[in-house]
């Protein structure tokens, strides 16, 4: 038997500032947006090259989803975005603007760094070193 994570959901405010935010500040692909009824899109975004996992932006619908809007992890680091190249990656998006909340980090599996979605929601930028390289593929 084989199973894989397709899409983690997402919350967010707005499906268009969403889109924007992870299609011009990541360089995500947007690999679906779909209108299925006048409230609600299905929309798939996902980094460039990324063969199984992608992020569903679900538009919050009611008050108990806009409380998670942002703090979905309760304030931990909630996704983490591997990388080839951090200095490439990490250099484009302070460029672009991308709130860091701890700067970059020589760990003992790679380089790391703590941003911010445009909700608030913490990521890792996360380049594995040489013995971690497997953790990209």
């Amino acid at each position: 038997m084989k199973q894989h994570i397709a899409h983690i959901a997402i919350v967010v405010e707005d499906y268009d500032k969403a889109i924007s935010f992870y299609t011009k500040k990541l360089d995500f692909d947007l690999i679906e947006d779909t209108r299925l009824d006048e409230h609600k899109r299905w929309v798939v975004v996902a980094p460039k090259g990324a063969k199984e996992c992608s992020l569903l932006l679900a538009k919050a619908a009611n008050e108990k989803q806009r409380v998670a809007v942002g703090n979905q992890s309760g304030g931990r680091v909630f996704l983490f975005l591997f990388t080839d190249d951090f200095k490439r990656d990490y250099d484009k998006m302070v460029g672009r603007g991308i709130n860091f909340v701890r700067p970059p980090q020589e760990m003992e599996y790679g380089t790391v760094a703590v941003f911010e979605d445009l909700y608030g929601n913490q990521w890792d930028l996360l380049e594995p070193n040489e013995s971690n390289k497997g953790l990209l593929s």
